[in-house]
């Protein structure tokens, strides 16, 4: 994985400085971004789950389950695990790109969820467990394309990605009550058997990219 993200880095270093002005165009307008950070968005299943993962890697400053994606306003979590909002649960992560690239998260973002199922994430069945990739500015989108395209092209996985590029609309954060749901529920049956083996996971396999 490490090699591949390497060759989509390479294939973009060029293309993505000609278009920085295009990327403040498509900044959106629903993004609170502080001086020298970035923001990325996805959605990978269960946001329990996505959230425990990414609160591991250093220089990732903070992470905001919520919805996205869907036709309701003000969606709550009631809304969603409908199926009529037509929201994904997804993250919202604030970064510090001189700490860990958007090509990094996207490493992990892969790693840590099956891409090639759609609409499901093991028991987890539904259109809010959609595996996609929620782009806030023009480079985050020819990255996560070309990600998805090099994984495709070398067959990682044994069949196709399904994971749908969008731009990002407005992100509603989820409540209170599930924010850092895993530190606080680790007793719980979800939390031991599905969101522990991926935190573990990411503990084993991305050592160099934890927080100390």
């Amino acid at each position: 994985m490490k090699n591949l993200l390497i060759a989509v880095l390479s294939f973009l270093s060029i293309s993505c400085e000609s278009k920085s002005k295009n990327m403040e165009k498509m900044e959106s307008a629903t993004m609170n971004l502080t001086i020298g950070k970035e923001i990325a968005i996805l959605a990978g299943g269960c946001f329990w789950c996505t959230e425990a993962v990414f609160l591991e890697l250093n220089g990732v400053e903070s992470v905001k389950p919520g919805y996205i994606g869907g036709k309701t306003e003000n969606p709550t979590y009631e809304d969603v695990c409908s199926g009529y909002s037509g929201h994904a649960e997804a993250i919202k992560i604030m970064f510090d790109p001189s700490k860990i690239t958007y090509g990094e998260l996207l490493e992990v973002f892969f790693a840590t969820h099956d891409p090639t199922t759609i609409n499901r994430q093991g028991a987890d069945v539904g259109s809010q467990y959609r595996s996609e990739i929620f782009t806030t500015n023009a480079q985050q989108k020819e990255l996560a394309v070309a990600y998805i395209k090099l994984l495709n092209d070398e067959n990682t996985y044994g069949k196709k990605v399904v994971t749908k590029v969008s731009d990002a609309p407005t992100f509603y954060v989820a409540e209170n009550y599930h924010q850092n749901y895993y530190n606080q529920n680790k007793e719980k049956s979800y939390c031991t058997y599905v969101i522990t083996p991926k935190v573990d996971k990411v503990r084993e396999k991305f050592k160099d990219k934890l927080k100390k």
